[in-house]
């Protein structure tokens, strides 16, 4: 069997601008953790131990090399770390939490986009409503992107991910480089 990225290739889909990158990232394990009713500090004093950070507040992220944490919900995260070295990266989260969190395999639920530039904004604008030139570094919000429910991740003024429905890649794929064509 070979491996094939959202886009249904071999290695990953990278697509350049003057002043803007975007690409394809399958290289990620991701897990999502939601604390369980009367445990959530329990679960988030067990994953702080495990990621050795605490867990990001509404809106916020945490980047603790090998781990990046993005808040999705009260008292629920997605934790994102590199495939290569964390292909189990659910497991390791729910041994952690030992019950104290619900916690999915959201791998392949995903599809991640990293748009890299000084264009990104300009992109962006064209195809959500999230004010991408007032997010701070490591904020995150939830919104649309061609109809499609999508987390929206500043890392660095820019550089933000886009994290929307594997599903639907080639939608959110196709609508990324026609705002970026657009825009630029």
């Amino acid at each position: 069997m070979i491996a094939l990225t959202a886009l249904g290739g071999t290695s990953a889909q990278v697509d350049t601008f003057d002043g803007l990158m975007i690409s394809e990232c399958p290289d990620w394990a991701l897990a999502s953790l939601a604390g369980r009713l009367g445990q959530e500090a329990d679960s988030a004093k067990a994953a702080q131990a495990m990621l050795g950070d605490a867990l990001p507040d509404v809106g916020k992220c945490t980047d603790a090399e090998p781990f990046y944490v993005f808040w999705t919900g009260p008292d629920q995260w997605m934790i994102e770390a590199p495939h290569h070295s964390h292909e189990d990266l659910a497991a390791q989260v729910k041994e952690a939490v030992q019950g104290a969190g619900s916690v999915t395999e959201q791998t392949d639920g995903w599809v991640r986009f990293d748009l890299v530039g000084p264009r990104c904004h300009d992109t962006l604008e064209l195809l959500c409503n999230a004010d991408t030139r007032s997010m701070a570094a490591n904020t995150t919000t939830r919104t649309r992107m061609e109809h499609l429910g999508c987390f929206l991740i500043c890392r660095t003024d820019g550089h933000f991910s886009v994290l929307g429905p594997r599903s639907s890649a080639g939608s959110l794929h196709h609508a990324l480089i026609t705002a970026a064509r657009s825009a630029i």
